[in-house]
């Protein structure tokens, strides 16, 4: 059998409270693509983290070409051959492209040589299909191009063990093929790939073996070709999923949004929204498609409220909301669920409490006069968090403590108790685990019953055709086209996403 390039053994981490990892063990061999499993809060990151020297594991043994290593630090474990991307990025805002990726790395040294370093990102760019302006400054990209960075940091700096967290969130089905072909081509070279997905199908098409992670514990390493997507699923969540809500049949209503001839501009100038007429029901999903960084950024902040139009006209109703401010968007009834969880969407050092009044001040109930009704907040709070079953150590932790999916279900739970009319729901179920995605899903199909509209950008195609009753694809700004989704095909979408394909069709 081929000697392990890792081998993590009996590794348990504890943080207050919580045993974040209970002796587990792990494994990756030269050559393989190891997909790492598990529900929000299993412990995969916290696994990793050790492995990269964020973390110093309680007990357990890490070895690393066989040889027993003690990981003080990132750099530590970066001079090991163990790089990671992170499903929260570590990067400077007001630094470029350029600068974050060289930023640490001691083989510039004392000079920096900015040009060759650019020149070289941007060889790297176009040989893995990541492109993204060198010199562009991070704060002025889209989540996903940001997370494309992080990808060519990963291989600036030449890593062997290469750990990616949802490497693939933000690409098209080509480029994720063309990314694991890459990926397989590295292992092929004698490294270690290791990835943290969600996508079950994703994992059974390109990994060889996986490794299930339950309640902090190892619960199965096995071979692709031993088990399959049920299997899999249930060991992640210890039961048997229910089936797949079907959605039900809805005689759409009038438009709740329209957009006519809507154009913006995105953070650098440039046109990012180019004469997009769209509308969304009441009782529909409105699915965007398309690839991070060509418009749909801008999309849900024009329709919130956060960016400015350069021309066209924005409609809740029947009335003229376009340029107003975010807090005439709310009053206008559209609900926002952004990209950006932590941050856009919650504020990471306050409680639950906290986060709830951020939208329910106003009430009469929550501020009777010049002060706020705590008492008052903590019940409403205290609902919600009962009532969309999110687990918290206390309402008044501050969320950061708490998991991607339990973050997700706070958001949907204070957005949906405003009773908006219309929910913009972008990328809802980025890195949720298949138990909190089924519960985001649930969610979004009962406010459509409900006859509320609902705007969903979305890079996951699969998500779109199981959720949308109609499908919008943008390619640099413009709508390439709106189908019904029982019209069209993974296919055909894949390449209006390409910009190989456009479709003249009525956006109403």
């Amino acid at each position: 059998m081929t000697a392990a390039l890792v081998t993590m053994t009996q590794i348990t981490k504890k943080f207050p409270g919580v045993t974040a990892n209970d002796r587990v063990d792990f494994q990756a061999l030269p050559g393989e693509i190891h997909a790492l499993l598990g529900e929000n809060g299993a412990g995969k990151s916290t696994l990793m983290n050790i492995l990269t020297g964020l973390y110093r594991p309680d007990g357990g043994e890490i070895h690393i070409r066989g040889r027993r290593v003690r990981l003080n630090s990132p750099r530590e474990a970066m001079e090991a051959g163990v790089g990671m991307v992170h499903q929260h990025f570590r990067l400077v805002h007001p630094f470029s492209v350029a600068e974050n990726v060289i930023l640490g790395s001691r083989r510039e040294g004392f000079w920096l040589r900015r040009k060759a370093a650019e020149q070289k990102i941007a060889g790297l760019s176009r040989s893995y299909g990541l492109e993204v302006d060198p010199r562009a400054k991070v704060w002025q990209l889209s989540v996903g191009e940001q997370q494309r960075v992080e990808i060519i940091k990963m291989l600036y700096r030449g890593a062997d063990i290469l750990i990616l967290d949802e490497p693939t969130a933000v690409l098209t089905p080509q480029e994720v093929k063309d990314l694991f072909a890459t990926l397989r081509r590295m292992a092929e070279g004698g490294k270690a790939v290791i990835f943290i997905t969600h996508k079950l199908q994703e994992v059974m098409e390109y990994a060889d073996r996986i490794t299930v992670l339950r309640g902090g514990r190892t619960v199965a390493t096995v071979k692709k070709g031993e088990t399959g997507i049920r299997e899999l699923a249930r060991l992640m969540v210890g039961r048997d999923l229910a089936a797949d809500q079907a959605r039900t049949p809805v005689n759409p209503g009038p438009p709740i949004l329209r957009l006519e001839g809507v154009s913006a501009v995105n953070d650098k100038g440039l046109p990012a929204l180019v004469e997009v007429t769209l509308s969304v029901r009441e009782g529909e999903i409105l699915g965007i498609a398309g690839v991070a960084g060509n418009g749909q950024r801008e999309l849900a902040e024009v329709v919130t409220g956060l960016r400015p139009t350069t021309a066209g006209k924005v409609f809740i109703g029947d009335a003229d909301i376009t340029n107003r401010s975010p807090r005439r968007m709310i009053e206008a009834g559209v609900g926002h669920i952004p990209e950006d969880r932590m941050g856009t969407g919650l504020v990471p050092n306050l409680g639950a409490v906290d986060n709830t009044m951020l939208k329910a001040y106003r009430d009469r109930s929550a501020c009777p006069g010049w002060l706020l009704n705590q008492k008052d907040l903590r019940e409403r709070t205290r609902q919600l968090v009962g009532g969309f079953e999110v687990k918290t150590a206390g309402l008044d932790t501050p969320v950061k403590l708490m998991s991607g999916g339990n973050l997700q279900r706070l958001l949907l739970a204070r957005e949906i108790s405003a009773d908006p009319r219309l929910i913009v729901a972008v990328y809802p179920i980025r890195g949720l685990d298949v138990g909190a995605t089924e519960v985001v899903h649930r969610l979004l199909l009962t406010q459509r019953e409900k006859g509320k509209g609902v705007l969903l950008i979305s890079e996951d195609l699969e998500e779109i055709f199981k959720l949308a009753d109609r499908v919008a694809v943008l390619y640099e700004g413009r709508v390439m086209g709106v189908l019904p989704v029982e019209a069209t095909g993974v296919e055909e979408v894949g390449l209006m996403m390409a910009g190989a394909k456009r479709i003249e069709v009525a956006a109403g």
